[in-house]
């Protein structure tokens, strides 16, 4: 391989970004649009949740239960519902997300001794948030239930659990999301942008001046690739400083370390994306396949949307082809945990072997033979 040329082929592709307007706002605009966007848009957080209340006891016990739920922050009053039907119709009006209904005689089942029942009627449309609100009124009401037994002389539960939450202490969705927008843009924009490399040749009629040239496949490959890796590297510093710095992202974990094992993501990424341009001698037709190839897998099947461990087994099989999954446990595992090369070495392996797969791949399917 000739250097000298390699990096004849890198200025070119470097001259040629440099008259393109919309490639360069779209390598370096895009990915911190995206990622302020999606970091605002996106939240796994629920809070004021609309609720109406049904106290069919209304006694100082049943408001002081209330009044646990509002303390709360998390749940908001909207309504007051009288009977069933009306609760049903809080719900169906999705006037409120759940209804607590607390029965007649709740004050004095408390006195006794016997059980107090608590109902919540959730709305079960927005599953993630129904399963959120059970939990939140399950934790409020234990804790009702053992203040009320402290006050009243009589030992607590017998079972005392406490939780420590480690890596997100206070458990924003963002602190989850920001990371993993870094390895989900990165791979968008990587593919995206390599895509247009050769294609953009086809398109202006310059393949066949780049074909009659000496340089071998290879050098061409590499030579477009290294203008977009540097440009992927500043990327990734751009959306890392933003995460820390507009959304409050820990960053515990080592700079360098990051910097390497998202040089190897881009190499692949990028690969993947010329592999896509050699096949293509339409600009738009690349950027579309491109979009499908990377876009999709990488926010669906990487485990940024959903838990890869709740899909069915064929998609979990999938997964494992996708490289976001891989470079998602890095930026999550540096940024919250601060772990290092001992923790993802098994990541940093498997992105490797892709960076070295989407090379080649894109070197192999490039031909300089003009059909």
């Amino acid at each position: 391989m000739n250097l000298r040329r390699l990096f004849a082929v890198s200025r070119k592709e470097v001259l040629q970004l440099r008259r393109d307007r919309r490639s360069m706002v779209l390598a370096f605009l895009l990915p911190l649009l995206l990622l302020l966007l999606f970091g605002y848009a996106i939240s796994w957080d629920v809070r004021e949740i609309a609720t109406a209340v049904w106290d069919a006891d209304n006694t100082p016990q049943s408001r002081a239960l209330l009044d646990a739920f509002w303390a709360s922050g998390y749940f908001d009053e909207v309504a007051r519902v009288d009977d069933a039907a009306a609760a049903g119709a809080v719900l169906d009006r999705s006037e409120a997300s759940v209804v607590l209904a607390l029965p007649r005689g709740f004050a004095r089942n408390l006195a006794s001794g016997e059980t107090a029942t608590v109902q919540a009627l959730v709305d079960g449309s927005d599953a993630n948030t129904a399963t959120i609100v059970l939990a939140y009124s399950r934790a409020i009401v234990l804790g009702y239930g053992a203040r009320v037994r402290l006050e009243g002389g009589k030992p607590p539960l017998p079972l005392h659990v406490q939780s420590r939450v480690w890596y997100n202490e206070e458990l924003r969705s963002r602190n989850m999301i920001v990371p993993g927008l870094v390895a989900v843009i990165m791979m968008i924009i990587a593919a995206m942008l390599t895509s247009l490399t050769l294609s953009r040749e086809w398109e202006r009629g310059t393949m066949e001046q780049l074909a009659s040239t000496p340089v071998t496949r290879a050098e061409v490959v590499l030579g477009k690739l290294l203008p977009y890796l540097a440009i992927g590297m500043i990327d990734v510093a751009a959306t890392s400083a933003v995460g820390v710095l507009l959304f409050d992202v820990p960053f515990r974990g080592s700079v360098l370390l990051l910097a390497v094992l998202s040089f190897l993501f881009l190499l692949g990424a990028s690969g993947i994306g010329i592999f896509v341009s050699a096949g293509s001698k339409s600009q738009l037709l690349a950027t579309q396949v491109a979009m499908i190839v990377s876009y999709l897998p990488s926010l669906l099947l990487s485990g940024f949307m959903f838990a890869i461990s709740s899909m069915p087994a064929p998609l979990r099989a999938i997964t494992y082809l996708i490289p976001a999954r891989y470079f998602l446990v890095v930026t999550r595992g540096i940024f919250l945990k601060g772990v290092g090369i001992e923790v993802l070495r098994g990541e940093a392996l498997l992105m490797a072997i892709f960076a070295v797969a989407g090379v080649t791949l894109a070197v192999v399917r490039f031909k300089k033979e003009i059909e």
